[in-house]
């Protein structure tokens, strides 16, 4: 058996393999661009300022890939579904979401494995957000 060294990919998260924080805060801010302009999507967030949004978005994100902790300790268990129960996310939401994130990520020119493995999470957590038949 061979000892893997330290800082190898094998021993590196998901989030390190991508570049950590600096990556995932541009797929977090160009997605917002693009849901800034979306009228469909828009709505969804009250605040004015989507900020606060895109750094809860991005601070989950980068937990759930192997990065800090931030967003458990700061907003506890994601709730995922909980949190986005009271808008109507239907198929036409699902299909905005995606197209705005698929936008972000192709910017990002992940290397394919990554960025495979990361869009199959996103179509995955867009489709678990759906609560409202078409």
């Amino acid at each position: 058996m061979t000892d893997i060294p330290k800082g190898t990919l094998q021993e590196q998260t998901f989030f390190e393999q991508v570049g950590g924080e600096e990556t995932f805060r541009r797929l977090v801010h160009r997605f917002y661009e693009g849901v800034a302009e979306d009228p469909l999507l828009r709505p969804m967030y009250p605040e004015e300022d989507l900020g606060p949004a895109e750094e809860r978005f991005a601070l989950f994100l980068m937990q759930y890939w192997g990065g800090p902790t931030t967003y458990s300790e700061h907003r506890g268990h994601p709730r995922l579904r909980m949190r986005h129960a009271p808008f109507v996310v239907d198929r036409a939401a699902h299909d905005a979401w995606l197209r705005h994130m698929r936008v972000a990520l192709d910017e990002l020119g992940l290397a394919p494995e990554h960025e495979e493995q990361l869009w199959r999470y996103l179509t995955y957590a867009a489709a678990s957000m759906v609560n409202t038949a078409d």
